[in-house]
């Protein structure tokens, strides 16, 4: 079919009837849509959970500063106490945290990604490999910016709280953890920016989020150009507004400190 491009508006006016009207194709993008933010939300969700978890977990680890596996279980035949026995469980915990942030970080998500879809989940529903998948390697970043966050709380916050008879699980919760909140906010915008521009990949594993729907449109326009440019808008949009919610997030902590 040949365009009238002496006429602008006869061009666009054509290109998007034919990339939204046509065949009711605009149902093909708000199902990518839709799709990418069910699995954005649902992947940051379990991202924070395991990413605070193990940041967490690695802090008291830290904090305790066990002693190494063989001493630990010398002085567990010395002396016969189970108290050392905490120091192995330590351990092992702090070294089932470093291979996890090892192995998500270390590799593609991609791969992690079709690894989950036809390896371990093959019968499960894609959007929820996809939310696993993501929300697993989101969660190895978050870890480390949740730990750094908490590191940078000063350690008299933990001591005054413990002082008070708080106990330790407590004095995280309503203590230090809000006030790592403030310390890594900006940070875990970044994260959620990031994280939704990379669900862009699930059409490897047949899901059909706004680029595999800009795919499927351009396959039955054969234009490249329309499709594609209205996706990429459409992620600029989000990523804009994200940022913007952000920033005023950070102000308001900012005024609530100076209060």
């Amino acid at each position: 079919m040949s365009l009238d491009t002496s006429s602008p508006l006869a061009f666009w006016s054509d290109a998007i009837s034919r990339t939204f009207l046509v065949e009711d194709r605009y149902k093909i993008f708000l199902q990518g849509f839709a799709n990418t933010m069910l699995i954005t939300v649902g992947a940051l969700l379990l991202g924070v959970f395991i990413g605070v978890s193990v940041a967490i977990v690695r802090v008291y680890v830290y904090q305790a500063q066990p002693q190494p596996f063989w001493a630990s279980f010398r002085n567990l035949l010395r002396s016969g106490r189970f108290f050392w026995l905490r120091h192995m469980l330590l351990k092992a915990m702090d070294a089932l945290a470093e291979f996890y942030l090892t192995l998500f970080r270390g590799t593609p998500v991609v791969v992690q990604l079709m690894i989950w879809s036809f390896v371990i989940l093959t019968t499960t529903n894609p959007i929820l490999v996809a939310i696993i998948g993501f929300g697993v390697n989101s969660g190895a970043y978050v870890a480390e910016i949740a730990r750094a966050g908490i590191m940078a709380v000063d350690k008299g916050q933990t001591e005054a709280g413990r002082s008070l008879g708080l106990s330790a699980w407590t004095t995280m919760r309503i203590i230090v953890l809000p006030q790592a909140l403030k310390n890594v906010l900006p940070a875990l915008g970044n994260e959620f920016i990031s994280l939704l521009k990379e669900t862009s990949i699930v059409g490897y594993i047949a899901i059909v989020d706004l680029t595999k729907a800009a795919g499927l449109v351009r396959a039955r326009t054969f234009d490249a150009f329309f499709p594609l440019i209205c996706v990429a808008l459409v992620y600029l949009f989000l990523v804009l507004l994200l940022s913007a919610v952000q920033k005023r997030l950070e102000r308001r902590m900012r005024e609530s400190d100076r209060k």
